[in-house]
């Protein structure tokens, strides 16, 4: 219920800005722009998708998440035959075991889960989808109410969605090319800022579901992955661009190749059906992509509908006023568009970033702080929308409040952040 309200709030509320801008204001296009306009047409003033494009664009995403699916379902599904996810989840069940008390030790969604956790750590977004949609159907499995998003549910979409990422190659790259002094300069308070947000995300989630984080696994696996981060952040301050985009490449897609090669040599060792399996997984992957696409068009023309109608500008026009009349430092204002947009957009929030940088240059204040927004979390209703429409779960219960508090701690760390190393 929570999402229907949300998404009849972004239309009605888009759609009342826009007639008031209609016939009160003279803007007599609005509504053409809205509804046919072309985000690559000069004529077009707003420079911004329409409703048509926009159901384009989303069925474009699917379309292109077809081979991605197919091909990591298909290796999961290699991996589940040969016991690899089995055995995955048995490593890391003494610290799933507190945080997901709902779900049975050696569980696959455990595996599942830490695929999702690790491929999101690692930059890998085409790799976090699958492995997360394959998560959430193995916790559907589990979950005793089957249109009810379950605790384990919540608790997994809730730390998916704070985005934790060790090196946010893409911002530094897009830093680069608009000829930053120092395009790496973002990369501490990137990271600090999402695992802020992810540390946020477990509480929130935590103290929802009366999960003690006490308990001694949870403390030692908290503080291992601290200490990881810590040595990471020490290593890689020291690189220059090019070096650390050359590791992150090594890191990150060599760690992905090595993956496939363990899945397959243990199929091979336990003598399964490799390629059979890998087609089984497949057409499960093809299946769960075009599955999302309703709920992805619903999402994206909300969301569409908000960015046309001029609300967003409305909301940044008003908190530069109220900052000015309370005497604060409007500077951070400027980077606020790209929050806004991420919890909606990932590729909208990636464009107000260029945007941003590209006004009021790579090395500003507004600049910088787009950029450590960008890398602080991630696409909250998109996940929803998808993940759980994936499942064909109605209720979402406290899951969007908890994801956009975890979201709001971000932001909030971010603009300190950017203050505390940029001034």
């Amino acid at each position: 219920m929570a999402l229907s309200r949300i998404w009849s709030a972004f239309i009605i509320v888009a759609i009342t800005v826009a007639a008031i801008k209609c016939f009160f204001l003279g803007q007599t296009e609005i509504f053409n722009w809205m509804v046919i306009g072309k985000a690559d047409d000069p004529a077009n003033p707003l420079k911004l998708d329409g409703i048509i494009e926009t159901c384009w664009t989303a069925v474009n995403i699917c379309l292109k998440l077809i081979g991605i699916m197919a091909l990591f379902m298909g290796f999961m599904t290699i991996a589940e035959r040969a016991g690899g996810i089995r055995l995955l989840s048995r490593l890391i069940s003494p610290f799933f075991s507190k945080l997901f008390p709902e779900v049975p030790k050696g569980h696959p969604a455990t595996g599942h889960m830490v695929m999702n956790f690790s491929a999101n750590l690692l930059g890998l977004d085409n790799a976090a989808t699958p492995f997360g949609l394959k998560a959430m159907e193995s916790l559907q499995e589990l979950n005793p109410r089957k249109d009810v998003a379950s605790n384990a549910q919540i608790m997994f979409l809730c730390l998916h969605a704070s985005g934790l990422t060790l090196i946010p190659v893409s911002i530094i790259a897009v830093r680069a090319s608009l000829n930053a002094s120092n395009p790496t300069e973002i990369f501490i308070p990137c990271m600090i800022a999402t695992f802020a947000a992810t540390m946020a995300a477990m509480l929130i989630v935590s103290f929802k579901q009366k999960i003690n984080l006490l308990q001694p696994a949870i403390l030692a696996w908290v503080g291992s992955i601290s200490a990881i981060i810590a040595a990471l952040v020490w290593y890689l301050v020291g690189l220059q661009t090019s070096e650390l985009q050359s590791f992150s490449g090594i890191l990150s897609n060599g760690l992905l190749l090595l993956i496939f090669l363990l899945i397959v040599l243990g199929a091979v060792y336990k003598k399964t059906d490799v390629f059979s399996d890998f087609v089984d997984g497949a057409k499960g992957g093809f299946e769960t992509a075009i599955r999302i696409i309703p709920y992805l068009v619903g999402m994206l023309i909300a969301i569409s509908m908000l960015r046309t109608s001029g609300t967003f500008d409305m909301i940044i026009g008003g908190m530069k006023q109220l900052c000015s009349m309370l005497g604060a430092d409007t500077r951070f204002i400027d980077g606020i568009p790209t929050a806004l947009i991420k919890p909606m957009s990932g590729s909208g929030a990636r464009g107000m970033m260029v945007d941003t940088m590209t006004t009021h240059g790579a090395d500003s204040f507004a600049g910088r702080l787009s950029s450590i927004l960008q890398g602080s979390s991630d696409t909250t209703f998109y996940v929803v929308a998808v993940y759980f429409g994936a499942v064909s779960i109605k209720n979402t219960r406290y899951t969007i409040g908890a994801m956009l508090l975890a979201d709001l701690v971000g932001i909030c760390t971010a603009i300190g952040l950017c203050y505390l190393f940029f001034g």
